[in-house]
């Protein structure tokens, strides 16, 4: 492994998917526990010895550079301000200056909440001698409709895509996890000043050259990209799946619940798992069940949600369709 293993935390998307939620903070900042998604992946990749990371940051830019510019994280936090989106590969080529030359790098999007081995996934990248080694999961064949799906040989290396294959002509069912392992000669692959995207882009050049590996991500992997995948990524730290760091799970007859700084009334109700964050008041004879309460969110007395996301007060008029159980609730 590097004496100084850097990483690239890509952080520019706008995270439409996600939207209300991501209307007021960046996609990367989203709370799992009341901890920004990525706090958890810096950490992460602090564990395994990445001490200088940069990000490329587009949206909401100044929220993220904030955080970070100074953090007790252990990371030296470094940036790019991207004045126009420019796709993963040129995003990435915009941070060629950070990485040393020769040297091998962690990519990671900033939207996953993942326990993957990475430093299995150094190993075999360094043994294949790979250019680029990707990250995959297998998922179960029904879903394979809803990715792309990456087709290796039998010594790991990539001999074909397919995006989005129906089941019948799917040739594989591993999935691209957005982790990537690259050498610095990456960026031979990479135009300067251009839109360039990896998957579209960057890999089929990768292919013609067999210069294209993989390692599976056998533990917990989601990509927090929209509601019903947070909804759910939420349910499954407090199901023991993935860990985040240290927070307290309060259990009650009915349910548990995990809180930041904010009060909880005696006669509050809770049932499933809920999180409450900072600074949210809390009305009496209140029920929550299954919900995600974000900073500064108020829930007046008497009022009951189910399986929702109560966003603060100034997001009020912001709905999105659904079933009531479904749908994104705003206060």
């Amino acid at each position: 492994m590097n004496k100084n293993l850097k990483a690239m935390v890509m952080a520019a998307g706008m995270g439409s998917r996600l939207e209300p939620i991501t209307l007021s903070m960046p996609k990367p900042l989203i709370p799992i526990m009341n901890r920004p998604l990525m706090d958890i992946i810096l950490s992460d990749l602090r564990k395994l010895g990445v001490k200088d990371v940069i990000s490329n940051t587009y949206y909401f830019a100044d929220k993220i550079i904030d955080r970070y510019k100074k953090n007790d994280l252990g990371i030296n936090f470094n940036y790019i301000k991207e004045e126009s989106l420019s796709g993963t590969a040129g995003g990435l080529k915009k941070c060629q200056h950070f990485f040393d030359e020769g040297e091998d790098f962690i990519v990671i999007s900033g939207d996953i909440l993942t326990n993957a081995d990475i430093k299995e996934g150094i190993k075999i990248h360094k043994k294949s001698g790979a250019v680029a080694t990707i990250g995959v999961k297998e998922i179960p064949h029904k879903l394979v409709p809803n990715f792309g799906v990456v087709v290796t040989d039998d010594k790991g290396f990539v001999k074909s895509f397919q995006e989005k294959p129906s089941l019948s002509e799917a040739k594989s069912n591993l999935i691209n996890t957005g982790i990537y392992i690259f050498n610095y000669k990456i960026f031979d692959y990479i135009p300067e000043n251009t839109f360039y995207d990896f998957a579209k882009d960057v890999f089929p050049k990768l292919l013609k050259d067999k210069a294209i590996n993989v390692f599976r991500v056998d533990g917990y992997w989601s990509d927090v990209g929209t509601i019903s995948q947070y909804k759910q990524a939420i349910q499954d730290v407090f199901n023991g799946l993935c860990k985040t760091g240290n927070h307290k799970v309060h259990e009650t007859n009915l349910g548990n619940y995990v809180v930041g700084n904010s009060k909880i009334p005696n006669r509050a109700r809770f049932m499933g798992n809920s999180v409450i964050g900072d600074n949210c008041k809390l009305g009496e004879y209140i029920m929550l069940d299954n919900c995600i309460v974000f900073d500064g969110a108020e829930i007046k007395s008497g009022s009951e949600y189910v399986n929702q996301v109560i966003l603060p007060s100034d997001n009020r008029t912001i709905q999105t369709k659904g079933t009531k159980k479904e749908t994104l609730v705003t206060v």
